[in-house]
């Protein structure tokens, strides 16, 4: 049971001082999980890929991103001393509590990155109380980091930051690294204002609060250092914001997608960086709306556990969506969203008052990301339509956090538990299949994609032998997906709709409305509506209940599901795909589903008063 009486469930979050609190509020509980030498934090007993003294490590520095601001902004934090002597104790090679020496791709590499954020923020605080032999054993530390390698991708920028901070105090560091990953960073740069996350990789929250973000601290303090380099980060930061704010909903929520979400809150550090950095794509009151709503929302949420630490997971405690490289200590990354508390009281942001969300379109394409934004804002439903990408990673779960077909700020998506059945495989909105056996396969990537308007179309190989192109129909709260697959197998079909949560309250099991026949199923409670139809092939109708703790939203849910069968051939499959967000706003679209009509071997998707056609394709 979520202990609601944590200070930080109480705290307004209106006001700079209300930030500061939040950060004593998060940081405090984990006073009694300090080493003996304060050099690391036992929060769990968890594990992720790095070893444990590391991930130790990871938790004692990540709490910096929180705790420097709230220096900068000129109040002393109880506790600095003892954090400083954890820094002192961490870098003496001949204390038993050091963090060692590094190697390429290490862990410690990201977590250096706050030590360099510090050294340029509040050098008073972190070097100049240090004698000659504590300021080498931090600057040999640090420059550890321009000795070895980094993964091709946001990492690069760890250097950078490191050696900001060395150059800020007069130590030694080097430029060439600087030089280097910097211009390495702009084989990233796509269009847009979007970065992805190396060469051929996805566009997610690591274009904001990762490579935006250190960009926009380097524009911010390296200005009359690299005048060109700043004004073009502090550009294309004004330019991706025009995208990235229709991934934020009106109550705070923002889109779950892609990997890292544990992180939570840090979907909002990009509009900290942007304060910071002085750059305004939109007014002040309207980015701290944004800003302080977000963290309003996520402090609504069941995140922390009963001694006040935070959880892995997303909107509750929930290990099975965890990536490998998250460790107990992981989510305090989040605290990056904080670095407005080092702008002064009289700073504009702090003087602005809240205002909501501009006029947004109720469709946004972003080429970028892959992605079409469909926003309704009379619900606050954001739903990300995708084409899915031509590359893939190694990472925990990817088909399900990069290749869906939707995904949904209030249905979240769900990833699976194991690899039997629907009810482990937990697959909403994604096309399933399995020859059979009970084994189902999903996309993981594609072989080619496009984005026309209101219409994404994807071709994707399950098999070799199995070739599916498929066409989705943007829309809310209907949408249409049209399936051509070509198959020399027989194979089994489930194509899933939204995961639906069964409710919230834990001492009352709510009850939920179906309506099931046999080529359509919807599900209704207070949480809202999610149902599927058949429109055209031989499909059938049924509600899923997956494992528990699958959806990252809600930790019970159902998965209205068509389900076929396919023999070796070539076979359409049409679904209408509902979601809305709450039944008492509910608008009975339910009987207003498109349609399908097939005229002389042309396959037509019109709307549900047949007025007009919004697919068209020749069937062969």
């Amino acid at each position: 049971m979520q202990n609601f009486d944590l200070p930080i469930y109480q705290n307004p979050l209106n006001t700079r001082g209300d930030l500061r609190a939040a950060i004593e509020q998060i940081c405090k509980p984990l006073e009694p999980f300090f080493s003996k030498g304060y050099t690391r934090l036992h929060i769990g007993n968890t594990s992720s890929g790095c070893p444990d003294p590391v991930a130790g490590m990871e938790g004692f520095s990540r709490l910096l991103w929180g705790i420097v601001p709230y220096i900068a902004g000129g109040k002393e934090y109880d506790g600095w001393e003892k954090i400083l002597q954890g820094i002192k104790n961490g870098v003496d090679p001949t204390h038993e509590e050091y963090w060692g020496d590094i190697h390429d791709y290490d862990q410690r590499i990201v977590e250096m990155a706050v030590y360099g954020f510090a050294l340029a923020l509040i050098p008073e605080k972190i070097w100049e109380p240090l004698n000659e032999q504590e300021k080498k054993n931090l600057a040999t530390w640090l420059n550890q980091i321009n000795e070895h390698k980094s993964h091709d991708c946001n990492w690069l920028l760890f250097q950078v930051l490191v050696n900001i901070g060395l150059k800020k105090v007069g130590a030694s560091y080097n430029q060439e690294v600087m030089e280097k990953h910097l211009n390495r960073i702009e084989d990233f740069y796509l269009s847009d204002g979007w970065y992805s996350d190396g060469v051929n990789t996805h566009c997610d929250y690591y274009t904001s609060f990762a490579i935006h973000y250190y960009c926009l601290f380097y524009a911010k303090l390296m200005e009359d250092d690299d005048p060109v380099r700043s004004h073009l980060y502090k550009k294309r930061a004004s330019v991706f914001a025009q995208d990235f704010i229709y991934w934020f909903a009106k109550d705070g929520s923002a889109l779950p997608y892609g990997r890292s979400l544990t992180y939570r809150f840090s979907q909002a550090a990009f509009w900290s960086a942007v304060v910071f950095a002085e750059v305004e794509p939109f007014p002040p009151g309207v980015i701290k709306g944004l800003l302080l709503n977000h963290v309003r929302w996520w402090f609504k949420q069941p995140i922390f556990n009963a001694d006040g630490t935070l959880s892995i997971g997303y909107a509750y405690p929930n290990l099975i969506m965890a990536e490998n490289y998250n460790a107990p200590g992981s989510p305090y990354w989040g605290l990056k969203t904080f670095l407005i508390v080092a702008l002064k009281e009289e700073h504009p942001f702090w003087q602005a008052e809240e205002q909501p969300l501009p006029p947004l379109k109720e469709m946004s394409v972003q080429h970028a990301p892959h992605l079409v934004i469909c926003r309704q804002e009379e619900t606050g439903h954001i739903l990300a339509f995708n084409s899915g990408h031509k590359g893939t990673n190694d990472h925990t779960h990817t088909s399900a956090k990069y290749e869906k077909f939707v995904y949904s700020n209030y249905f979240g998506f769900s990833v699976p538990r194991a690899e039997w059945g629907l009810g482990q495989g937990a697959f909403d909105s994604m096309l399933a299949l399995s020859e059979g056996d009970n084994l189902y396969r999903v996309k993981r990537r594609v072989e080619e994609y496009s984005i026309e308007g209101n219409i994404i179309y994807t071709k994707w190989k399950p098999w070799n032998d199995v070739i599916i192109k498929t066409w989705l129909i943007v829309g809310a709260p209907w949408h249409v997906r049209v399936h051509h697959i070509k198959t020399k197998r027989s194979l089994n079909t489930a194509d899933g709709g939204f995961a639906l949560g069964k409710g919230k309250d834990n001492f009352v099991v709510e009850e939920m409305e179906t309506i099931q026949n046999d080529g359509e199923v919807i599900a209704k409670n207070s949480l809202g509506e999610s149902g599927i139809k058949s429109l055209y092939g031989n499909s059938t109708a049924q509600l899923i209940h997956p494992n528990a703790n699958t959806n990252i939203m809600n930790s019970q849910t159902v998965i209205p599901t068509l389900q076929g069968k396919l023999k070796p051939g070539t076979h359409w499959l049409v679904s209408a795909v509902f979601g809305e967000p709450s039944s008492e706003t509910s608008t009975n679209e339910w009987e207003n589903a498109p349609r399908v009509e097939i005229i002389n071997n042309e396959l037509n998707v019109l709307t549900a008063d047949r007025n007009k056609i919004l697919f068209s394709n020749v069937m062969k």
